[in-house]
């Protein structure tokens, strides 16, 4: 193919901050960074708390060991090129690695969507046949249904870098977040990029899908618990999903509002966009730690334990 002599091929691309307070970002910097650190500590000591304990080898904190590791590769791919902008103003970044980063973004964050799923399914059955829990769901079930949706996410987003690849970027080459996304990516492409845009659609469908089927068993795991006679035992029911809820909250409004934003949005605000798409990578995986330390007693017991903080 041959391009327009006035427009240029680039093999670079340039990510942003936060527009307008470039001057600060030095001081952005700083909580972003704490964030960071806490996230990778708090996920870390849930993985080695599960796989310590043999009294936590159970299929809930099997699911739970599967998120802590969904987000910290969203933590580990994404945020150092964060903080690389805010503390050295270094914005560029080659398309091989920005095409590299996206993936790895996109991966983790379908794989994320995945474990939320399994863990509605985990709560429903949990509900809904409390004596058969750990007769359905045997550790080699829920070894084979994590490496299941681990290869349906590799395989759903392993099209996308080839994608992008395949496509020329001409004269632009500014994104609009402080890491590569996909469909950021592809709008700065100066050759057809239907494939890009039909498949990417694709796959935001298909994380959207994760989301319904996680209404859907809520809508099963209401209709269970207002089948329990007892208040009591209702309000102790539910109570086992409130951790799972916020972790489904704190995942998908920010990436449901910022798939929205970048589809169908005419007058959108950068601002927004850039501090939503930043919420969206820092939050999460800062957060779930935190929720479940908080609302569930055999971690919270465990992890006081091993800092001398909790009698036996």
């Amino acid at each position: 193919m041959i391009l327009n002599t006035s427009e240029v091929e680039i093999s670079s691309f340039l990510l942003i901050g936060i527009p307008g307070l470039e001057h600060m970002h030095i001081w952005v910097s700083i909580p972003i960074c704490l964030m960071y650190l806490t996230a990778i500590l708090g996920n870390c000591t849930i993985l080695c708390v599960i796989r310590t304990e043999s009294s936590l080898h159970e299929p809930m904190f099997h699911f739970l060991s599967m998120l802590a590791f969904s987000d910290l590769g969203l933590s580990f791919s994404s945020i150092p090129t964060m903080l690389r902008i805010f503390l050295f103003n270094a914005m560029g970044i080659s398309a091989d690695a920005c095409i590299a980063q996206e993936f790895f973004i996109h991966g983790f964050t379908d794989m994320e969507s995945s474990v939320l799923l399994i863990m509605s399914f985990d709560r429903f059955v949990a509900i809904r046949h409390p004596l058969r829990y750990n007769a359905i769901l045997t550790s080699s079930r829920v070894v084979q249904i994590g490496l299941a949706f681990a290869v349906k996410s590799i395989l759903l987003v392993l099209p996308l870098p080839f994608t992008l690849k395949r496509l020329r970027y001409c004269n632009k080459r500014l994104l609009s977040h402080s890491y590569c996304l996909h469909q950021d990516v592809m709008k700065l492409a100066c050759t057809d990029n239907r494939v890009n845009f039909y498949y990417g659609l694709f796959v935001a469908l298909c994380m959207m899908s994760d989301s319904v089927f996680i209404a859907v068993s809520y809508v099963f795991i209401l209709k269970t618990v207002l089948g329990i006679a007892s208040h009591g035992e209702r309000l102790k029911a539910l109570n086992t999903c409130v951790s799972h809820i916020c972790a489904v909250l704190i995942f998908y409004v920010p990436i449901i509002t910022l798939a929205t934003m970048h589809r169908f949005a005419k007058h959108k605000s950068p601002l927004a966009m850039i501090l939503i798409a930043d919420a969206f990578l820092l939050v999460p995986p800062l957060m779930n730690p935190i929720v479940y330390c908080v609302k569930t007693r055999q971690i919270r017991v465990k992890i006081l334990e091993k800092l001398g903080l909790h009698s036996k």
